[in-house]
């Protein structure tokens, strides 16, 4: 091992390296079509390679070690660390090595890789007689992240029982334009990090299915409606910004068409390092903070699915078809799961919290995540603001009913509190 070695090169921006690396594991997955609770799995693995070397490696953190508040505590973490001069080299070639282990598509990173190598022998951070070194133990690294990664349950969910659409009113049914199933319905069953019990992160009860005017589910209903119909520039703005839904399909004729969107996980990540950047983050814990972030979405979606499907909620779209007016369309195409609560309220807020305990208050940043996806960027005066955008924004696109979007908040919030409550110092 050699101590300190995190502090050369120096002239190298590392944070702004780092996320350009990884978005190419986020290319992938806009290429696979992951969906959001799939693409958090990913960000938490190919996040956690880095971080093991850098920890490895004489990385200083100022918070608790990650892995010492996760149900991963015992696992024996301990490696066999040949003397490299470039850990950062390992950490990046590692998180490239697990993106393309768990990807359906990860071969595209293969590419990638060896752009990675040729890159970092021109800015000689590494030199070609090491080399190998480097690359051998990244690979050993990245093969114990797989191996830790096959236990949590995601390999047993093709050999669970199917979803199959309720019936009766009320009850969640695929949606325009192209009906796709239900996505992820036994998520609840993947292993979380932090969460020990994901009953004591349950939402509170939604409004009941109630058509009756004046009742609290009427007249939420009423409001999606209306609000669609009344959308000002800045709404719709604010909408397409946070929509964030792999899943969009558009038709030309007979001919479907994906488009491609980031996962709400993804636009995190990528305010993530945005901020990471804004801060000057050493190596070391610029991979602490994309570990911490990757990991505590991939247990908010994990509580998050866990009620969408114990719930399994009508969307606005079906019941205002069925009820209200047929022609009627979202602004945004509403995705392929149950309603409540809102994901990306969740999810948000959970990040939020946890890069406010980490960054501090009002940190603002300018998210320049969606400009790869055609989307101009926007300022924030913190996490939480931008997190309360996000969480609106489901109401302003016609996906989500109020109670979901708020009891989503509280939900993320909980997790979020948690989380940052097991490793702040």
């Amino acid at each position: 091992m050699i101590p300190n070695s995190f502090a050369k090169p120096k002239e190298i921006n590392w944070p702004k390296l780092y996320a350009e690396e990884l978005f190419h594991i986020t290319e992938v997955m806009v290429t696979d079509v992951a969906s959001p609770p799939v693409a958090a799995r990913i960000y938490a693995y190919a996040n956690l390679a880095p971080y093991l070397i850098a920890k490895e490696f004489g990385g200083n953190f100022d918070h608790q070690d990650i892995l010492s508040q996760t149900y991963l505590a015992n696992q024996n973490w301990t490696l066999k660390s040949p003397e490299i001069n470039s850990p950062e080299f390992a950490a990046i070639y590692a998180m490239l090595k697990v993106g393309e282990a768990i990807m359906p598509s990860g071969y595209l990173l293969k590419e990638r890789q060896t752009q990675w190598i040729e890159s970092a022998l021109k800015a000689k951070i590494i030199n070609k007689k090491t080399l190998q070194i480097h690359l051998d133990f990244a690979s050993d690294v990245a093969s114990k992240i797989m191996d830790v990664a096959k236990t949590d349950g995601y390999l047993q969910l093709s050999t669970l029982t199917r979803y199959t659409p309720q019936q009766g009113e009320g009850f969640w049914y695929p949606t325009p334009p192209a009906y796709i199933s239900a996505v992820e319905p036994e998520w609840k069953t993947i292993t979380p990090f932090f969460i020990e019990n994901l009953g004591d992160y349950e939402a509170a009860p939604m409004a009941s299915f109630d058509m009756t005017e004046g009742s609290l589910f009427h007249t939420q209903m009423m409001e999606v409606y209306t609000t669609t119909n009344e959308l000002n520039e800045e709404r719709k703005l604010i909408a397409n910004f946070w929509d964030c839904n792999p899943f969009k399909v558009e038709f030309s004729g007979h001919m479907a068409i994906g488009v491609k969107k980031i996962s709400p996980g993804g636009h995190w990540i990528g305010i993530t390092g945005i901020a990471a950047e804004k801060a000057k983050l050493s190596f070391a814990e610029t991979t602490y903070v994309h570990t911490l972030v990757g990991m505590a979405l991939h247990d908010s979606f994990i509580s998050c699915w866990k009620t969408k499907y114990d719930t399994d909620r009508i969307r606005p779209e079906t019941v205002i078809n069925q009820k209200i007016d047929q022609r009627w369309k979202p602004l945004l195409q509403t995705p392929p799961f149950p309603e409540y609560t809102s994901g990306h309220s969740v999810i948000s807020r959970t990040s939020a919290v946890v890069l406010t305990g980490y960054f501090g208050d009002n940190f603002d940043f300018i998210d320049s995540s969606e400009i790869y996806f055609g989307l101009p960027e926007r300022n924030f005066t913190s996490f939480l603001s931008a997190s309360e955008e996000a969480a609106i924004s489901r109401l302003y696109g016609g996906i989500h009913f109020r109670d979901s979007i708020e009891e989503g908040v509280k939900q993320g919030q909980k997790i979020g509190d948690m989380i940052w409550g097991k490793v702040k110092k």
